[in-house]
């Protein structure tokens, strides 16, 4: 893990007047950019080729002559042929360079090794690295083990479909894309049933994800 005061050293040279915010261009970007936009910040969205459009065109900035915006919320995209080229020094220096604050959104950790995030990525970013691994679900101490410590309510995990007797919400991975979820609700194990054929017969879920679900 990289101390903090290696990351408090680097944010020292940043020009905070010119701060701008990043993040990995994922579905939850726009929400970010849109974030950075409202609090007049310059958006700048790291992207893997082949997927970079709805960064670079759909949701460009377009703004008047006097400067002001008029639609959209990405003002700048970097595209890399995989989104893990973002941890070669030559691009973190870049964006430490460009006065850039990291949002580490959850694609960060989904593209990118976190033991590397954790060891090597020197950007500042917003939030505690050491806390990055409770998004993980395998983790003993994920964002399951937080809510409990903290005495919150969380749903209850069903081990067994035969004991659906209300409204519960299933979830696996998705059987083509694995970065996906393939959720699906159920009232009754009956309904848990009926569903699980369906989505596995439209090749959506598998047997074997349902088995650990």
């Amino acid at each position: 893990m990289l101390p903090q005061s290696e990351i408090a050293s680097v944010l020292e040279g940043y020009d905070l007047s010119q701060a701008k915010i990043g993040m990995i261009a994922s579905h939850s970007a726009l929400d970010v950019c849109d974030g950075a936009k409202d609090e007049g910040f310059e958006s700048i969205a790291f992207c893997q080729k082949g997927r970079e459009r709805t960064y670079s065109e759909y949701f460009k900035t377009h703004y008047d002559s006097a400067g002001n915006l008029v639609r959209g919320m990405v003002d700048r995209v970097v595209v890399y042929d995989k989104f893990k080229e973002i941890m070669a020094p030559e691009e973190q220096q870049k964006i430490i360079d460009d006065n850039i604050l990291f949002i580490p959104n959850r694609s960060f950790t989904s593209y990118v090794d976190m033991k590397e995030i954790e060891d090597n990525f020197r950007v500042p970013m917003f939030g505690n690295r050491s806390m990055l691994r409770s998004e993980e679900r395998g983790e003993v101490k994920n964002y399951y083990w937080l809510l409990e410590k903290a005495g919150l309510p969380f749903p209850e995990k069903i081990e067994d479909p035969a004991d659906i007797d209300s409204l519960v919400m299933v979830k696996l991975h998705h059987a083509q894309k694995k970065l996906e979820r393939g959720f699906f609700t159920a009232a009754s194990t009956s309904e848990y049933n009926e569903k699980a054929q369906v989505l596995i017969k439209q090749g959506v879920i598998t047997e074997e994800d349902l088995g650990n679900a």
